[in-house]
């Protein structure tokens, strides 16, 4: 039976607007309007490296109700089930290690963590503050992109502008694979 390897996080963005740097003529100091306001949306993605499939979730707030949430619609749309196991890598974010998770059949979660795992908990034996090693972490500067330097006077118009982006980087594969395939990641396995 295929065994795949998946990873997920979550991305926090809102009104306080996301900064880069930008070109400007020598002598003028470029513009990027913002008003800073703490109204936020969180941009939930799980990523399998290897193919470059992505499955993305937008919310206005996170914790283990809605994460529970997202885990069955994820397990849903991927097919996770008896024929098909998926090894999620996610971190220890307080809504990921409550007790009672409820996990849906076919999904098999891994905590990046240090030292020796819990009982009845798989681990991946990492420093937890790495957040480099943490494939679904690469995904954010792309998802960036478009709202980088913008003034969002809503939640809703921000929202709008995620859902676009979310969607055209479901369909770059290539793209998405080439930001969160690692050397060391590794391919698919298969389990008797």
């Amino acid at each position: 039976m295929p065994v795949e390897l998946w990873a997920t996080d979550e991305h926090r963005l809102g009104l306080k607007p996301v900064q880069r740097r930008v070109w400007a003529p020598i002598g003028a100091r470029p513009i990027a309007l913002g008003h800073h306001r703490f109204e936020w949306l969180y941009a939930t993605a799980f990523v399998a490296p290897q193919s470059g499939e992505t499955v993305w979730y937008l919310s206005n707030g996170i914790d283990k109700r809605c994460f529970e949430m997202m885990l069955a619609a994820f397990a849903r749309e991927v097919g996770a089930g008896r024929d098909r196991i998926i090894l999620l890598l996610l971190d220890g974010a307080g809504w990921h290690t409550e007790p009672g998770l409820a996990v849906p059949e076919g999904i098999r979660l891994i905590y990046r963590s240090r030292g020796t795992p819990s009982p009845g908990r798989l681990s991946c034996p990492s420093n937890p503050y790495t957040p480099e090693l943490q494939p679904a972490e690469h995904l954010w500067p792309l998802v960036d992109e478009p709202v980088a330097n913008r003034h969002f006077e809503t939640l809703d118009a921000l929202d709008s502008v995620l859902d676009d982006r979310c969607r055209t980087l479901a369909q770059d594969r290539d793209l998405i694979a080439a930001n969160t395939t690692f050397h060391w990641w590794p391919n698919s396995c298969v389990v008797n």
